[in-house]
């Protein structure tokens, strides 16, 4: 009995999700979502006492989806810039291409203004950037790149990187020809790196 309502109650999370992202909390309400998990109203509620609880329980999904340590295990003791680089923009695309709805509820929560749009940021994109600050510090003490603020390069890499996977994903085709992820990260990466790199030999006046 247990399991069945654990079940549901997944179901439940699933398809919130799905409504959230493609339609905007508010515009969702428990009489949709429970007509979309085929339930009743009333049913709904045995397993959240309120639509608030049900986005509460989404976002917890959200954060457990993000599956990155392994990733971040294996980057810790990096000494390529660009590799780091390389690894973290592969897997931001991987988690695009799996999880196009977790992107759409974040960009819904924030344009509306929910009180929890924050906390989606933090749990999605802000994961990332946690990480690749933590990164350059440790580049930057070890002198392998270029004194920076790294805090500032770390939000602008992971926004470059979230809008070319959105270009790629969510927003297909709207600015004309379209790039795959290999080609837009074998692009930008070198250039971004090569910014930081220290070892980057400088030639002539353009330096």
């Amino acid at each position: 009995m247990r399991r069945t309502a654990d079940l549901r109650k997944q179901q439940i999370v699933v398809e919130a999700t799905r409504l959230f992202g493609n339609w905007g909390y508010d515009r969702v309400t428990t009489k949709e979502l429970a007509a979309s998990c085929g339930v009743s109203e009333p049913a709904l509620y045995r397993y959240f006492p309120s639509k608030e609880a049900i986005y509460d329980a989404v976002l917890s999904s959200l954060e457990s989806r993000l599956q990155v340590k392994e990733l971040f295990d294996s980057l810790e003791n990096e000494q390529d810039i660009e590799k780091l680089l390389f690894d973290l923009a592969n897997d931001i695309f991987q988690f695009f291409r799996t999880s196009q709805d977790v992107y759409r509820l974040m960009l819904y929560s924030t344009l509306g203004g929910h009180a929890k749009a924050k906390r989606i940021y933090r749990a999605v994109r802000g994961t990332y950037v946690d990480f690749l600050i933590r990164q350059l510090d440790r580049f930057a003490a070890a002198n392998l790149i270029l004194p920076k603020n790294n805090i500032i390069t770390a939000r602008c890499f992971v926004g470059m990187v979230f809008e070319c996977a959105l270009s790629s994903t969510l927003w297909k085709g709207f600015l004309g020809k379209r790039f795959n992820p290999t080609d837009i990260v074998n692009n930008n990466i070198p250039i971004f790196a090569r910014g930081l790199r220290r070892d980057v030999v400088k030639i002539g006046n353009a330096f």
